[in-house]
């Protein structure tokens, strides 16, 4: 484990600062833990002088960690003069144990806490205010920061929102109506022959899955070429392959320092109802929690009332929207952006899941805009935006599935 560890913080690189603070492992009882954070600062002395206020980023999962995996990340928007700090959260990664090096208790890793670690993180770095920036997961802990500590919070950026349970209707309602009843004609054909595979037998949990995956990383041409060739028989190995891809990060043991889900199950599973039971129809997004629901937390009730906490929200809040978002897909980002009153909405054209995986310039770009007050301007330049050129590690996956499928070759 130490070997791991090592590892994790030699791939950071030496110009992002590591800092602890010890917190509580549960409030007013004994035991500390070293909770960590990186700040990345602007390397250019213009970006230094800008003045702009930092940008507290929070990744997605639960059980995403934020040191290891963003490292290329914190170093580009250090050189595109922005100051940047990024919190591990507890359970996680370089936040898992506590003093005497033992794991969290489960009991102590919850929404309530993370938020009260982040307020603690930014009194230590002697951080006033900062630009929220929440991508997935994240955006649950920025709006609720946000509703806990409103005066250190400058702007946010809400990329592939969360908003509450009440989500779940809407994002079965966007999917089945692109991908089951084809009301978008351009989807039509895609959607008949989900049904057509539904209809020769193939397993649903796989249809929710190959539809979820292919189409937000690759797109919906590379996904119909998919779905029929998988009526033919072929590609079986590359279908089976896709069927399984992120299936891991639900059950399994995850990887120390980069994904880690046991000791944040309470949150996934207890506090915002990811195991919630799917509702018997096609291409339901719960088919692939349902079995691991059985042995986790079960639902209790959010912490947060966000569509309430929302509407009083003072600053300016730009939702980031990817046109393939079928996790956290377009209607919820309206709802998000008309419940904020300063919410300003930019959709980012041929973009998944979170920007922040998928299309780190553009989120940059956003973040930078979020810093210097300039969110007005982002709705009309979002072609531009989402024209930038394509980085992180998630526009890898897209081309491997597009290559494995547009040549017939398979992926390997």
């Amino acid at each position: 484990m130490r070997a791991q560890r090592e590892d994790a913080i030699a791939r950071r690189g030496a110009d992002q600062d590591e800092h602890v603070v010890l917190r509580p492992v549960l409030p007013g009882a004994p035991g500390r833990f070293p909770l960590t954070y990186v700040r990345a600062r602007p390397r250019t002395a213009a970006g230094a002088a800008a003045g702009r206020v930092p940008v507290l980023v929070l990744p997605g999962g639960p059980g995403l960690a934020s040191a290891a995996p963003y490292v290329r990340f914190r170093a580009l928007a250090s050189r595109r003069g922005l100051d940047v700090l990024m919190v591990e959260h507890r359970g996680i990664g370089l936040s898992r144990r506590d003093e005497h090096g033992d794991d969290l208790p489960r009991e102590a890793v919850t929404v309530e806490h993370v938020v009260e670690d982040l307020a603690a993180v930014l009194e230590h770095a002697g951080v006033p205010r900062v630009v929220v920036y929440g991508s997935s997961y994240g955006t649950y802990l920025a709006q609720a920061f946000g509703a806990r500590h409103p005066g250190a919070v400058e702007a946010m950026v809400l990329d592939s929102p969360m908003l509450s349970v009440q989500d779940l209707a809407i994002v079965r309602a966007h999917r089945r109506r692109l991908f089951w009843h084809g009301e978008d004609p351009t989807l039509a054909p895609v959607a008949a022959t989900v049904r057509a595979l539904a209809a020769d037998g193939v397993p649903m949990a796989e249809l929710s899955q190959v539809v979820q995956v292919v189409h937000e990383f690759a797109g919906p041409e590379v996904l119909h070429r998919l779905l029929l060739a998988r009526r033919r028989g072929r590609l079986q190995r590359t279908w089976r392959r896709i069927s399984r891809l992120g299936l891991a990060e639900l059950d399994g043991p995850g990887a120390p320092y980069f994904m880690e889900p046991d000791l944040v199950a309470g949150i996934a599973y207890g506090q915002l109802g990811f195991g919630l039971p799917p509702d018997g129809g096609p291409l339901d997004p719960q088919l692939p929690f349902a079995e691991v629901a059985a042995h986790r937390p079960a639902y209790a009730g959010e912490p947060f009332d966000l569509p309430a906490e929302l509407p009083g929200f003072t600053w300016p809040t730009v939702v980031l929207s990817g046109e393939r978002d079928l996790r956290t897909p377009r209607p919820v980002a309206e709802r998000v952006a008309g419940l904020a009153p300063g919410g300003v909405l930019v959709p980012l054209a041929a973009t998944g899941h979170s920007a922040l995986d998928t299309h780190r310039l553009a989120a940059l770009h956003v973040a930078g805009a979020a810093a210097a007050g300039t969110v007005h301007r982002l709705p009309g330049l979002a072609d531009r935006i989402a024209a930038l050129p394509r980085r992180g590690p998630s526009r890898l996956l897209g081309a491997a599935i597009t290559a494995a499928v547009t040549t017939g070759a398979g992926l390997p």
